[in-house]
């Protein structure tokens, strides 16, 4: 069981703007005085380059355009509605921005089968919406594929039930907890469990300091040990710079890359550059407008593929 792969599926945005329906609760996001416009036109350069940047690595981007009629802001970041499995399955999430729901589009499924992707079966979780309950995909679920864990920021995104019944449905063991972020002195919760920490080959990238409770933070540092995964531990601060938010994919000759943006780049430190050095090389991009007005970063934008060959 592979933790990486070579592909991934990126939705090229058409109307991207700050989604109003997520501000409520992801406090990554700035809103600005700039033209709806003119804030689409600089996201679509980015993911651009982005994709260029993944391409010539040799990795490789299934690219979908966004459809302009279904007025979603937020369709650059696909990992929170979609994963894909190496058993053939894939799961669709129940979504807490309702506006985020339209981004679910069964022509995406059978578009990835046209790229040769087999899908097998695919389980549903969206019905959870009726009762308000969410779990937003790869953002709410840091899956440890090779250890078969799934960590889980508990949040108004992430469902404790939810979680444990997509643990059952496809054999992941559950490690839940909390985490939070300083907002006008408070502690609330972290929207996406991938803003606060991504798990690579060989190690994770972390921001102990969110986890509050000790016991939790212990738990967590415990499980990520006895899977000998190097912690590498960022600060709050650079959480907020996007630092948790990286995902390592494979590219040509067998070389991994651990993917990130500028601004999560520019807030490392020179010893924890080395130590993700030490396992992969670090390819990063210019994501500015996206992370600033969606308050996602380079890891939302990636939908990561597992799905067997047909």
């Amino acid at each position: 069981m592979s933790q990486i792969t070579n592909t991934v599926l990126m939705i090229r945005p058409v109307k991207f703007r700050m989604n109003e329906e997520t501000a409520v609760n992801n406090y990554f996001q700035k809103s600005t005085q700039e033209l709806e416009a003119t804030v689409n036109q600089k996201a679509q350069s980015e993911f651009d380059h982005f994709v260029e940047l993944l391409k010539g690595k040799g990795i490789n981007v299934i690219v979908l355009e966004d459809i302009e009629a279904q007025d979603t802001p937020d369709s650059i970041f696909p990992n929170n509605w979609i994963s894909f499995h190496a058993n053939g399955d894939i799961a669709l999430y129940p979504m807490f921005a309702e506006n985020r729901r339209r981004e679910r589009r069964p022509d995406i499924l059978e578009q990835i089968e046209a790229h040769g992707f087999k899908i097998n079966n695919v389980v549903d979780y969206t019905s959870a919406e009726d009762d308000e309950v969410f779990l937003e995909g790869t953002g709410s679920l840091i899956l440890d594929r090779e250890n078969r864990k799934a960590y889980c920021a508990i949040s108004p995104r992430a469902s404790e039930d939810l979680l444990i019944e997509f643990c059952e449905d496809f054999e992941f063991t559950p490690i839940m907890f909390e985490a939070n972020q300083t907002v006008n002195e408070k502690r609330l919760p972290i929207y996406h469990t991938n803003v606060m920490m991504c798990i690579a080959e060989d190690f994770a990238v972390i921001c102990l300091d969110s986890i509050d409770d000790a016991k939790e933070k212990k738990m967590v540092t415990k499980s990520l040990k006895q899977d000998q995964k190097e912690i590498i531990n960022i600060s709050e601060a650079q959480m907020h710079q996007f630092a948790g938010n990286m995902l390592q994919v494979k590219g040509k000759n067998d070389n991994s890359y651990l993917i990130m943006s500028q601004t999560a780049y520019n807030s490392l430190r020179q010893d924890q550059i080395e130590a993700i050095e030490k396992y992969t090389n670090i390819l990063y991009a210019n994501l500015e407008t996206i992370e600033k007005h969606g308050g996602g970063s380079a890891r939302c934008m990636l939908a990561e593929v597992f799905n067997p060959k047909a």
